[in-house]
Order: structure tokens, then C-alpha cells, then sequence
């Protein structure tokens, strides 16, 4: 299933993209796209479902993100080989965690603000599961079992905040808009190997990212397993896993995104994404 928010900003409303790409509604089925519709009981009811039932939506509306009421946005650092080498890191002997704040999540579609003060702000393709059952102290072997889907997400970060002004990435990762997930939640069942799957990233259609989750030094099932070692997991949480090479940061010389910038991103079989940079 591919599942959708829709709507205006505080306003959405859950939807799924059948499969002649027709959006439908599901108000009267479920609330909303949390983390009660993201439990296997959840998902076991709308994949019961008969699609060609279900109220078709008109026109093309905003897509929110495809989850709400999150308790956390957590993340990975340096997660491809060639992305550490780039920004002149060490390859990490474990993963490098840190958290986005959940106000910084945002729409596939939605402008992207750059910070008062901003001077180096940077794209990041990523690939992001949505947990769907509590996970804590979970090994590799049975992660995976606790994913409800796959998204993209774009870890927007501003490099001066994050690198130069001392203490933790977080403030260089949580501003407003700086966690576009989506356009949709595709479940797990629809993607046979999430090692396998190409991801790129253009900046006003110049290609800057072309990579593959098959390069990640720490798998998607390593990832989840190694975060539910120091923190809960909660359905509905969401765990971004790091960029492939081309970030601006890792240039020469360096770019940074500016307000007009239009950045333009995607992973195969998982959907695309567009945001516009806007002042804040």
C-alpha cells in the first residue's frame, strides 16, 4: 500500500494511492495515519480494504507527511562510505545517532525555509522507515519485523549550525521544514530488498546525488537494531538513514542552497519529492 496525508497544513486527512495512482480517501476508516494505523492491526485493516470502495479525492491536494503524532525524528550520520570521505570524516565504527526535532517535519511538496542566519544550507537523499511496533532492544535479525514502511526524506541540514556553532547536529537538522517525508508511506510487503533501491538528488535539475541504499555501511535492519539499544521506538516514530555522496558541503568548492533554489529528489519505487527554498 502506498498511504497519504492530505490536505492543508493542520488539516489533513489519511488517503491511500491505489493502484491506477487514484487518491482515496480514508476518513471513514481510520483517524488518522499514527501510530495505532501503523501497528500490524492497523495495516491488516486497510489492506482488507476494498480499494475501488473507498470515496475517490479530486484535484490534486497538498501532501503532508505520512505519519502524524510522532514521539520521536531520529537519524543517522555518515551512513555511505564515500559521504564520510567527502566531508572528510572517519568512517564510523558505529552509527553516529542523533535526533531531528518533530517540528521540523514538513510535506514531500512543501518550501523549505532557510533560517535566519543560515549560511550554509545543504540537501540530503535519505531513505526513512516508519516503525510500526515498539522496539527496543531489538537484534538485526528482527528489526525489519518491527518497520510498518519505507518514505523519502530529505535530511535537511545547515552546516554552520551543525558544524561551527559548538554542541550537538541537532541544530543544525531541526529547524522548521527541515524533515520533508514522503509523498507517501509505501509498506513494507511492496519493497522486496530496502538494501536495493537507487536514490538521487538534483538542485535545479543539475544531478548533485546519484547513490544506492546497497552502499550503506550500516544496513536498514542495523540501523533500527542499533537505536533500539539506547532509546524506545514507538509505531509511528520515524528513522532516517543517512546520505550517499554529492552534498553541498562536500563540493569544491563548497555550494549552499539559497532562497529561489529548487531541489528535486527521489528513491526508486518509493516516490519523489520537491521543495522550494523560501526565507524564514
Amino acid at each position: 500500500m502506498k498511504l497519504v496525508r492530505y490536505g492543508a497544513i493542520g488539516q489533513e486527512k489519511p488517503g491511500l494511492i491505489d493502484k491506477s495512482g487514484q487518491l482515496r480517501d480514508l476518513s471513514a476508516q481510520i483517524k488518522d495515519l499514527d501510530g495505532e494505523a501503523y501497528s500490524p492491526a492497523g495495516l491488516s485493516k486497510l489492506a482488507g480494504l476494498d480499494t475501488a470502495k473507498l470515496p475517490p479525492v479530486d484535484g490534486k491536494p497538498r501532501l503532508g507527511a505520512p505519519v502524524t503524532g510522532i514521539s520521536k525524528f531520529v537519524a543517522i550520520g555518515l551512513n555511505y562510505v564515500d559521504h564520510a570521505k567527502e566531508t572528510g570524516s572517519p568512517i564510523p565504527a558505529e552509527p553516529i545517532v542523533f535526533l531531528k526535532a518533530n517540528t521540523s517535519l514538513s510535506g514531500p511538496y512543501d518550501a523549505v525555509e532557510k533560517p535566519r542566519g543560515s549560511t550554509k544550507l545543504d540537501w540530503e537523499v535519505e531513505i526513512a522507515a516508519i516503525i510500526g511496533t515498539r522496539a527496543k532492544y531489538v537484534s538485526k535479525a528482527d528489526a525489519l519485523n518491527h518497520v510498518a514502511g519505507y518514505c523519502v526524506c530529505n535530511d535537511v541540514s545547515e552546516r554552520n549550525f551543525q558544524l561551527e556553532r559548538l554542541g550537538q547536529w541537532d541544530k543544525g537538522k531541526s529547524h522548521d521544514t527541515f524533515g520533508p517525508v514522503g509523498p507517501w508511506l509505501v509498506t513494507k510487503d511492496e519493497v522486496p530488498d530496502v538494501q536495493k533501491l537507487s536514490m538521487w538528488l538534483d538542485v535545479n535539475g543539475q544531478r548533485r546525488q546519484t547513490g544506492s541504499t546497497s552502499t550503506m555501511i550500516f544496513t536498514m535492519a542495523e540501523c533500527i537494531s542499533y537505536v533500539s539499544q539506547f532509546l524506545t521506538l514507538l509505531p509511528g516514530d520515524i528513522v532516517t538513514t543517512g546520505t550517499p555522496p554529492g552534498v553541498g558541503v562536500g563540493m569544491k568548492p563548497p555550494s549552499f542552497l539559497d532562497v529561489g533554489d529548487v531541489v528535486t529528489l527521489g528513491i526508486e519505487g518509493l516516490g519523489e519529492q520537491r521543495q522550494e527554498i523560501v526565507a524564514a
